[in-house]
C-alpha cells in the first residue's frame, strides 16, 4: 500500500464510460461506484491503492494538465487542445482503441473546387478582398485550429466558437467552414458538408494518459507499473496463441518451428507462442515433421519483464527506480 492513494480519473457518463468500463473488465479489474449511482468517486478491485474519480471526458483532461489526478483516460483530441506544450505536462501511455474521432476540416459540398487547405488559403484571401470580412470558421477546437491552419499559412480567417451542433453552423449562415470530429463522416454528409483532402488535423482515440504534474511517489509508480504490465499483457495476449506438443518430441520440433521464430513466434517450454495469423501454418508444419498431438490454446495474458511505459514515465518524473 502507498501512504497516499494513487488517483485515476475515469468518464463519468455515457459511451466513453461504458468502454471504459468494458476495457477494464477485459483486463480483469472491476469497477465499483461508491455513494451510490449517482456518486463520483469509485474503487476498483486488485487495485486497493488506486481512488477512482469518475469526471467529463473534459475535466479529466483538465484535471491531467492541472496534476490533480495521477492517471486519467480521456480523448487525445481534448489533451492536445489543452493547448502547446502539452506533452511537458502529460504523458501518453496507452492507446486504447477505443472512442476513436478524428477532428478535421469540413467545407459544404457546394464548393466545388475547395478540396485542399491551399484551397481554403485562395478562398479566404478572395473572400476578405472581396468583402472585407474574415472567413469564419465555427469550431470548439481552438487550440487545435489555430495550429493547423498557422502550419498551413492560413491568416485569414476568424474563429466562431461554436456552443451548439457545429456541423449546422455552415447552413445556418454562421460559418462559411467548421472544424469538428467525426467518426464515420455521415453526419458531415448529411449536413452537405465534405472532408478535405489534408483536412485531418489528428486521428484521436481514447488514452490511458498520466499527468507529469501531479505529486509523485515512487511507491505509486509501482502501482503505476504494476497496472500497465497487466495492460500491456492483455493486448499482447490477444495477437498471439500458444502452440504445445509432447515433451519427448521436444527436440524433433526445433526443426520446423525455426522459420516461424524469426516472424514474430517465441519458443516456450515445449510450445512456443505465435502470432495467430500463423497459426495454422505452425502447425501443419509440425504436423508435416511428424510432430503431435500439438494443442493450440489462447492465452488471456502474454506479461513480459519490462515495462517501457512505465520507465519512460519514472525517468520523466525523476523517479529512477518503479518499484
Amino acid at each position: 500500500m502507498t501512504d497516499e492513494p494513487l488517483i485515476m480519473a475515469l468518464p463519468s457518463k455515457g459511451r466513453l464510460k461504458e468502454q471504459a468500463d468494458a476495457f477494464l473488465a477485459d483486463c480483469g479489474y472491476t469497477m465499483q461506484a461508491t455513494g451510490g449511482a449517482r456518486g463520483y468517486r469509485a474503487s476498483i478491485d486488485k487495485l486497493p491503492e488506486v481512488q477512482v474519480q469518475l469526471l467529463s471526458a473534459s475535466d479529466i483532461a483538465a484535471a491531467l494538465e492541472s496534476g490533480e489526478v495521477h492517471l486519467g483516460v480521456t480523448g487525445e483530441d481534448l489533451l492536445r487542445e489543452r493547448g502547446e506544450g502539452i506533452d511537458t505536462r502529460v504523458m501518453l501511455l496507452r492507446a486504447l482503441g477505443f472512442g476513436r474521432a478524428d477532428v478535421v476540416v469540413a467545407a459544404p459540398k457546394s464548393w466545388i473546387d475547395v478540396d485542399t487547405m491551399a484551397d481554403v488559403e485562395e478562398v479566404a484571401a478572395a473572400y476578405l478582398a472581396r468583402t472585407g470580412r474574415r472567413l469564419r470558421v465555427a469550431t470548439k477546437y481552438l487550440v487545435l485550429t489555430r495550429s493547423f491552419f498557422s502550419t498551413h499559412g492560413i491568416a485569414d480567417y476568424r474563429i466562431v466558437e461554436s456552443g451548439g451542433a457545429t456541423e449546422g453552423a455552415p447552413a445556418a449562415g454562421a460559418a462559411e467552414l467548421i472544424v469538428d470530429i467525426t467518426t464515420t463522416g455521415a453526419t458531415l454528409a448529411a449536413n452537405n458538408l465534405k472532408i478535405l483532402a489534408d483536412g485531418v488535423i489528428l486521428k484521436s482515440e481514447a488514452q490511458l494518459a498520466a499527468s507529469l504534474k501531479a505529486p509523485w511517489s515512487a511507491a505509486q509508480l509501482g502501482v503505476v507499473r504494476g497496472f500497465l504490465r497487466t495492460v500491456e499483457a492483455r493486448a499482447r495476449a490477444k495477437g498471439l496463441a500458444s502452440v504445445s506438443w509432447p515433451a519427448e518430441q521436444d527436440a524433433l520440433a526445433q526443426a520446423p518451428i525455426q522459420p516461424f521464430l524469426g516472424k514474430g513466434a517465441t519458443r516456450s517450454a515445449q510450445g512456443m507462442l505465435t502470432p495467430v495469423g500463423q497459426l495454422f501454418d505452425a502447425a501443419n508444419a509440425l504436423a508435416g515433421a511428424g510432430i503431435g498431438p500439438a494443442a493450440a490454446s489462447r492465452p488471456h495474458y502474454v506479461f513480459e519483464p519490462d515495462c517501457v511505459a512505465a520507465d519512460t514515465l519514472g525517468a520523466k518524473l525523476g523517479l529512477l527506480s518503479g518499484e
